[in-house]
């Protein structure tokens, strides 16, 4: 018999770290154009985003329907939990998504919405973060199914932490982004700031590593209990050898390294993340199978997962492949592939 719950726990798993690395990369590029050098590299990292950048965040529906469907009593919970900055994330991404439209038209306001596009991808990137970091330290509080605590329970130094970490690690998957797609002045800005951001993201997971098994007793018994820490051991490992491989890349010759090292990095992280919570869907509240839609529910909704995801990998590879290779601006400001 199918275990619809795990079922569904890997599938939103698949759908967080499709879209935190595929618009990850998107915010990253918005959070670096205030470091750029030049109008000319911020139109060039701009334009390396314009055939995918939308479809990026078809990944974040995509969870978000698997989480409504899938756990609709832990979904109660955490929506509530999560208003502010759920709504915080949403306008920036709306701000930056305008923002991307008119921006390219150039004119009297083209810096303000220069800044609107780095504000947008900041915002949406620190409070990703800040949910994550309130989610995994266990701060929603619940009572009869409900939601207990008041609007800013989230908001205290991890979650703060979590999100700047969350906004420096975006900034590296966008760094690596443009040292692979683009070319001249803009992949050299890539290449400078990436260790930069190297450096904060080591320092984001060293935090968030020490953290959570000194502040939550459960994630040290998972972690560091026999035989759990030999068959965890990979992920640490594979994480720390990602790094080196990405700081040593950086300036290497192999330009599409440093992206795919940035990616193993972070999936890792969210790898041990995953395996620290589960297999609660609300730390210390309910678990995966408390949180379960009925099952007629659960046979739907993984039809309709398998029905759709096909679809969307498709779209997402096919429209990579079409608009693969490098991006450079002509003197006349075109953008070739």
């Amino acid at each position: 018999m199918i275990d619809y719950p795990v079922l569904f726990t890997v599938f939103a798993a698949l759908a967080i770290g499709a879209y935190v690395t595929l618009d990850g990369f998107d915010l990253g590029v918005g959070i670096l154009f205030p470091f750029a050098p030049a109008t000319a590299t911020r139109d060039t990292m701009m334009r390396s985003l314009a055939p995918m950048w939308d479809g990026n965040e078809t990944w974040l529906v995509l969870g978000g329907m698997v989480l409504l469907a899938g756990f609709p009593a832990a979904f109660a919970i955490l929506l509530p939990a999560f208003y502010v900055p759920l709504v915080l994330m949403l306008l920036g991404l709306v701000l930056r998504g305008v923002a991307f439209e008119f921006r390219s038209q150039g004119g009297a306001f083209e810096i303000g919405w220069t800044m609107a596009f780095s504000g947008g991808s900041i915002l949406a990137g620190f409070c990703q973060g800040a949910i994550l970091g309130s989610f995994i330290d266990g701060d929603v509080t619940a009572v009869g199914g409900r939601f207990a605590g008041g609007p800013f329970d989230w908001l205290h130094l991890f979650p703060i932490a979590t999100g700047l970490g969350t906004v420096a690690f975006y900034a590296l998957l966008g760094a690596g982004w443009l040292v692979w797609r683009t070319d001249g002045h803009t992949q050299i800005f890539a290449r400078e700031i990436a260790r930069a951001a190297l450096l904060a993201v080591a320092a984001a997971i060293a935090l968030v590593s020490l953290w959570t098994p000194l502040a939550l007793p459960p994630v040290s018994a998972r972690w560091f209990t026999w035989p759990n820490t030999l068959f965890l051991a990979p992920l640490p490992i594979v994480a720390a050898l990602a790094w080196v491989t990405a700081w040593r890349a950086f300036w290497g010759k192999r330009d599409w390294l440093p992206f795919v090292a940035t990616i193993v990095l972070l999936l890792s992280a969210l790898a041990g993340l995953g395996v620290s919570v589960w297999p609660w869907a609300i730390p210390g509240v309910m678990t995966i199978w408390q949180a379960a839609s009925m099952h007629r529910t659960q046979v739907i909704v993984a039809g309709a997962i398998l029905a759709i995801l096909p679809i969307v990998l498709s779209y997402v590879v096919f429209s990579y492949w079409v608009f693969r290779g490098k991006i450079s601006a002509s003197p006349g400001n075109s953008i070739t592939y």
